[in-house]
């Protein structure tokens, strides 16, 4: 069972220009590691590389000792690692069960053990009592949770989280905070968060890893690196 999820080096070019630039970036089972950065400083494309969606043009992906580096999404899944999008892109005429065990047969399980695994993922994100409404009829937040079930129904050893509390009201991102909190201990997993509400950030993760202009700016401790003048300046504002 993997213990560590890491980048050694990452470097990735679009068209010459370095969105990642020797990028070095750990995660642990049991953590909740933020990942933050303004516009652009390359979050998204760092959690692509991460699961397999993006190929860097240098340094490694290491699952324990393991070389990840340019496999499939489908294999970075297969070997523990899930992700949420910023879009969720439900299939709106299926149910939010149905919804979730797509994600589950995709890779290759049988229908009883998907049909384990969607109770044990719905009753994750909270979502057990509307599992059978249709996923269209769903307000924007409880679509967001179908996006985190769809990962957490793969087991993982590390799941990756992509702004999953865009478009949440306070009390909305509240409940998130709560859910993200109990995963590494309820699933025995690490989770790497990105976003942009900062209450949520401050009140979900123990360590920051900080990108400005696809290198690394800051990581550690949650109070050192939200304290550190680099990050102030180019993530928090200079007020």
């Amino acid at each position: 069972m993997a213990r560590t999820l890491r980048t050694e080096g990452i470097a990735v070019r679009f068209q010459g220009l370095k969105a990642l630039d020797a990028v070095n970036l750990t995660l642990s089972k049991g953590q909740i590691l933020g990942l933050l950065g303004p516009n652009g400083a390359g979050k998204t494309t760092l959690v692509n590389v991460l699961s397999g969606f993006q190929k860097p043009a240098a340094g490694r992906v290491m699952l324990d000792d393991e070389d990840m580096t340019g496999r499939a999404p489908e294999k970075f899944a297969s070997r523990g690692i899930a992700r949420t999008f910023q879009s969720v892109r439900l299939f709106k005429k299926l149910s939010v069960r149905e919804n979730v065990e797509v994600a589950a047969l995709a890779i290759h399980v049988s229908r009883r053990a998907a049909k384990a695994a969607v109770d044990e993922a719905l009753d994750i994100a909270g979502l057990s009592e509307c599992a059978h409404r249709q996923a269209g009829a769903l307000p924007y937040a409880l679509e967001r949770l179908v996006g985190i079930a769809r990962a957490m129904v793969l087991r993982p050893n590390f799941v990756l989280l992509d702004e999953p509390a865009a478009g949440m009201t306070d009390g909305e991102s509240d409940q998130l905070v709560e859910l993200i909190k109990r995963l590494p201990a309820q699933c025995d997993c690490g989770v790497l968060l990105i976003e942009h509400n900062m209450a949520v950030v401050m009140n979900a993760c123990g360590q920051l890893h900080v990108l400005d202009g696809g290198r690394t700016l800051a990581q550690g401790e949650m109070a050192a690196v939200r304290d550190e003048p680099a990050v102030i300046s180019a993530y928090l504002g200079s007020a």
